[in-house]
């Protein structure tokens, strides 16, 4: 039994108690103006999520908020934390973060077997970003980086995904047909932003103005279903 692979799958679960099913990062007021409408489209646009994103930004913070955390630098750890949650453009952006953050913070403080350090640092942060709490949790439970990466790409993904279904609507062998593609670049990606992680926080990339202009207009959209 490999216990490093079943704590992955752990974190990388939907079942995971954060909340992130109720999200759409703006996915939601692209399918309503029209922009995302077919299979096709959902793939273009959460490929580029996943490319432009993910990859320069959440995944190099989270890969550096592991090292800090292995570190046990709570210092460093607060200022990564603080530097991300500064990269969130858009008001349920930034809520989203916090929101899951704060869920997965109380959840892996209820862990008895969490050190007492992992309480005091959580204490210490106010706010707590969603990778700041996914990262303590893979660097308590040792898992490796590049695999680390690629399951945090990966539950995005799915959620992602798993949107796109509700919303454009697809049938469900669409969305494993946008799973199985998409998921062969998650491998690339996490390489990528590791170096990009080694290169600090200078590096990161969070460019995304198309996604951001969704999630600002999401945010006074009539009706909705997610939350950002």
């Amino acid at each position: 039994m490999n216990p490093q692979l079943i704590r992955l799958l752990h974190l990388a679960s939907p079942a995971l108690p954060v909340g992130a099913f109720s999200y759409s990062q703006g996915l939601e007021w692209a399918v309503e103006s029209g922009a995302v409408t077919t299979e096709a489209a959902a793939g273009r646009w959460i490929a580029d999520a996943l490319h432009l994103a993910l990859a320069r930004c959440e995944v190099p913070a989270l890969v550096g908020l592991m090292r800090a955390w292995r570190d046990g630098d709570a210092a460093a750890v607060a200022s990564l934390n603080a530097e991300f949650i500064a990269t969130r453009e858009t008001a349920e952006i930034r809520a989203e973060t916090l929101q899951m953050g704060f869920s997965l913070a109380r959840l892996l403080r209820d862990l008895p077997e969490m050190p007492d350090a992992l309480r005091a640092t959580f204490a210490g942060l106010g706010e707590t970003a969603f990778p700041t709490a996914w990262a303590a949790a893979a660097a308590h439970w040792q898992l490796a980086e590049h695999e680390a990466a690629t399951a945090y790409l990966w539950a995005w993904l799915e959620n992602q995904v798993m949107a796109a279904v509700k919303l454009v609507p697809l049938g469900q062998t669409a969305g494993q047909r946008l799973l199985a593609t998409l998921a062969s670049d998650l491998p690339a990606l996490a390489t990528a932003a590791i170096a990009r992680a080694d290169a600090g926080t200078d590096a990161w990339d969070n460019f995304t103005p198309g996604m951001t202009l969704s999630s600002c207009r999401h945010e006074t959209q009539y009706t909705r279903l997610f939350r950002s």
